[in-house]
């Protein structure tokens, strides 16, 4: 039987990356999943995907960072199957390396919004749902850096050290009412974001460099995190919530 057969899922920020990965293998586990991204072709690229493949999926575009957008594309998901059973918190946004000196109030505030208003309002917005149904699952994207900071990635790795507190307040706040809440912590990975999180284009040089510091010898790839969710997701993980996943090749320890 499939892993999330019967449930229904909607998965922020996936439009490409880990969010797209975690959208299509979700599908591919049984789930009908709403695919949200800032940018709606984009989102409906993904859907339209998914369905070709057999499984369902709707699109449900909005700015996951903005409240009415958020309860839009709930809304959106239980429309479309009657229920939410899992929230992907995924959505968010990287920072080319920049010191704190030069980091301008605008570009912090847009990765704080992007990276930890986004979680706070899908978890305020999804609670009705959740308890009106009698339970649920969220899984949060943070990141390895949140433990880890670089030079230059200062704001970036706060605000993901941010998403990973509140997981953890959520689990317990949240628990009451039958609601797992748990991260994924991804290392650096193939993704659109890789070029912003190297300050341009990557070269062979770099990308080399750079995998040669993980110790299984590679970047984390989408379908990586996207395993690492649906088994957070599943019911395989019904006794676990509260935890921030790394899926890094062993770059953290």
């Amino acid at each position: 039987m499939s892993r999330l057969q019967g449930k229904s899922a909607l998965v922020t920020g996936a439009g490409s990356g880990f969010g797209e990965a975690i959208a299509q293998r979700f599908a591919a586990e049984g789930a009908c999943v709403a695919v949200n991204d800032l940018d709606a072709a984009k989102a409906e690229v993904v859907a339209a995907a998914i369905r070709a493949a057999g499984g369902a999926a709707v699109a449900a575009p909005g700015n996951a960072a903005k409240a009415e957008s958020v309860a839009a594309m709930i809304a959106a998901c239980v429309a479309a199957y009657g229920r939410m059973d899992l929230l992907v918190l995924n959505a968010g946004v990287a920072q080319r390396p920049t010191p704190i000196e030069s980091m301008d109030e605008a570009a912090f505030e847009r990765i704080f919004d992007a990276n930890v208003r986004s979680v706070f309002l899908g978890a305020k917005h999804a609670q009705p749902q959740f308890k009106a149904q009698g339970g649920g699952a969220i899984v949060v994207t943070a990141s390895t850096i949140a433990t880890r900071p670089r030079p230059g990635l200062g704001v970036y790795a706060a605000s993901k050290g941010a998403a990973i507190s509140l997981t953890k307040a959520l689990a317990l706040e949240l628990a009451p009412i039958k609601v797992r809440v748990n991260a994924v912590c991804p290392s650096a990975g193939e993704t659109p974001m890789l070029k912003e999180f190297m300050g341009g284009d990557v070269t062979p040089e770099m990308h080399k460099l750079f995998t040669s510091r993980v110790p299984l010898g590679r970047l984390c790839e989408p379908a990586d995190v996207a395993e690492a969710a649906l088994f957070l997701a599943s019911d395989e993980a019904r006794f676990i919530t509260g935890i921030a996943l790394d899926v890094d090749g062993g770059r953290s320890v």
